[in-house]
């Protein structure tokens, strides 16, 4: 029976909730930088290495005959070229891309604001890569290890380009993941992957080992600031 009112005398239906999408989280790592000293100290370090690159020090002997053990190492040639390869342009960078869509389309579907800007500022910090190294190979001028032709071999650009492509995607994807377990063991194997790079590089003489170490500082250097611009991006996405 319909009431004077013209309601029907029956409860109205629940509201329909739509499922709330997972946010991303703040990572701890990140925060707990201290971004200035960080900076300062790796800076230092690669202007260190550099200019022991470039002078005919004690250092710079003690580069090349380690040079020499590591390419005496039992290490299969065929291991460490594939390792080596892991370093290029077309196998790192696509990595990375694929991980900047990813995250994009995850942040896109949670309705975060500047979805896109994480992924687009991994992938500015890759577009840096040789915007730096390329200059510094030309200024340094470094030859190469014995049957490599030519010079400017300091810094690696293979060890740059997986350290940063890499990295970026796994700074991309940490705050996206709930397990503290998984984000711990997903940085490891970053790391074990770039340093396994570094080791096929010098194993087949591609690189001398200061080559791969101010690759290392140059690159902490990009991921250092992409880190800190995720924390703060993040920080902002979440609900207040």
């Amino acid at each position: 029976m319909i009431s004077d009112s013209g309601s029907t005398g029956e409860d109205p239906p629940p509201a329909v909730r739509r499922p709330r999408l997972p946010t991303p989280l703040p990572h701890p790592s990140l925060t707990s930088l201290a971004p200035l000293p960080s900076f300062l100290f790796l800076l230092s370090l690669f202007g260190l290495l550099t200019w022991q690159v470039c002078v005919d020090g004690p250092v710079r002997r003690a580069d090349e005959r380690l040079a020499r053990t590591v390419e005496g190492s039992r290490l299969p040639t065929g291991a460490a070229e594939f390792l080596a390869d892991l370093g290029n342009v077309g196998v790192a960078v696509p990595v990375l891309a694929a991980v900047a869509a990813y995250v994009a389309w995850r942040a896109r579907r949670a309705a975060l604001p500047r979805w896109w800007l994480p992924p687009l500022a991994a992938l500015l910090t890759m577009a840096a890569v040789p915007l730096l190294v390329v200059p510094l190979k030309e200024a340094v001028g470094r030859t190469g290890p014995p049957g490599m032709a030519g010079d400017g071999y300091y810094p690696s650009g293979h060890t740059a380009t997986a350290a940063v492509a890499y990295g970026a995607a796994v700074l991309l994807l940490l705050p996206w993941l709930r397990n503290r377990y998984l984000r711990r063991e997903l940085t490891i194997a970053c790391l074990v992957l770039v340093a396994a790079v570094s080791l096929g590089l010098i194993r087949r003489g591609y690189h001398w080992p200061l080559d791969v170490a101010g690759s290392w500082c140059l690159s902490a250097l990009l991921l250092l600031g992409l880190a800190r611009f995720l924390t703060s991006s993040s920080n902002a996405a979440q609900p207040k």
